[in-house]
């Protein structure tokens, strides 16, 4: 019925049949046809037929005035339509780890943002195995985890391999020195809760290597630990990737070299489902990240390439 109500419109406001089949592309024949099924339809009369004339009648006036109220409704609603796509095109769902969130989305939002400014980002936070259950429900568009993910339905791209560093304070006694595992043991340390992923690292270097330190306190949070260190007159294992040099010397640590922590070797990657479902801004996001580090270091072998 919308579009015969168009059509009658039309009609009205053009005041006649001719100039009406011409405005809306139609033959005269077929918009008369409109009409009389518009009326049909209605089952009253819209127009007085005068010869070639047509004259409103009152009912007529009343189904005009409801023809032009409900087109404007369909344009604001149209309208609003076009909107929503195009925000929800600029909009990219993304899902990490807090860690991840400290240490390695920091730069990436930053590089994007600044492409694209009127992009907004939106964040769900979990540990590996819900980042990739948000992603394979279609919760979150990319995902970031620090584990290389095979799995049907989703694209996995590694960005970088990272590993943990031994951190004191300046005037720690291991601080400048290169130490062996067995510095470990009773050795004061912060280190994250258990449950985390990088508690488990931990746990498992530890017991792999026979030690036992002496843990302090147990935080989530990289910042906390960092702020926490030279108070403490304690040791941390961190991400190398979070240990900019500004970051130690802002707080007077040092990295103490630990050979074994190579052991600790883990591939942050990049994961998205099938290429056809993501926004353009999400694909620009896939393809800028895995561009960003292409350019900072030489990246494993991939298993896809960016959509």
């Amino acid at each position: 019925m919308f579009e015969e109500l168009n059509a009658f419109a039309t009609v009205v406001e053009q005041s006649s049949l001719n100039r009406a089949s011409k405005l809306l592309n139609l033959s005269q024949p077929a918009l008369s046809r409109k009409i009389s099924k518009l009326e049909d339809e209605l089952g009253v009369s819209l127009f007085h037929r005068r010869g070639k004339r047509l004259e409103l009648t009152s009912v007529g006036q009343v189904a005009y005035t409801f023809a032009v109220e409900q087109k404007q409704q369909q344009q604001k609603f149209l309208t609003m339509l076009s909107q929503y796509k195009d925000e929800e095109q600029s909009i990219i769902t993304l899902g990490a780890s807090l860690t991840t969130l400290q240490t390695t989305l920091p730069p990436l939002v930053n590089a994007f943002m600044e492409k694209h400014p009127h992009a907004e980002l939106k964040l769900l936070t979990g540990k590996t195995h819900e980042i990739v259950s948000f992603v394979r429900d279609k919760k979150a568009d990319v995902g970031i985890v620090a584990s290389s993910i095979s799995e049907a339905g989703l694209n996995c791209v590694p960005l970088f391999d990272d590993h943990l560093e031994l951190v004191v304070p300046l005037t720690h006694p291991l601080a400048g020195k290169e130490a062996g595992m067995e510095h470990l043991q009773d050795l004061p340390m912060i280190t994250f809760s258990k449950g985390t992923w990088y508690r488990k690292l931990t746990d498992d270097l530890f017991q792999r290597c026979t030690v036992m330190p002496d843990i302090r306190m147990e935080i989530d949070s990289f910042e906390a630990i960092i702020r926490l260190l030279p108070t403490c007159k304690a040791a941390a294992l961190l991400p190398k990737s979070y240990l900019r040099p500004q970051l130690l010397a802002d707080n007077d640590l040092a990295t103490v070299h630990l050979p074994q922590l190579k052991q600790t070797r883990r591939t942050t990657c990049m994961i998205y489902g099938e290429k056809e479902d993501l926004s353009e801004t999400s694909r620009q996001w896939v393809r800028e990240t895995a561009a960003f580090f292409t350019t900072k270091a030489p990246l494993p072998s991939r298993r896809t390439t960016a959509p």
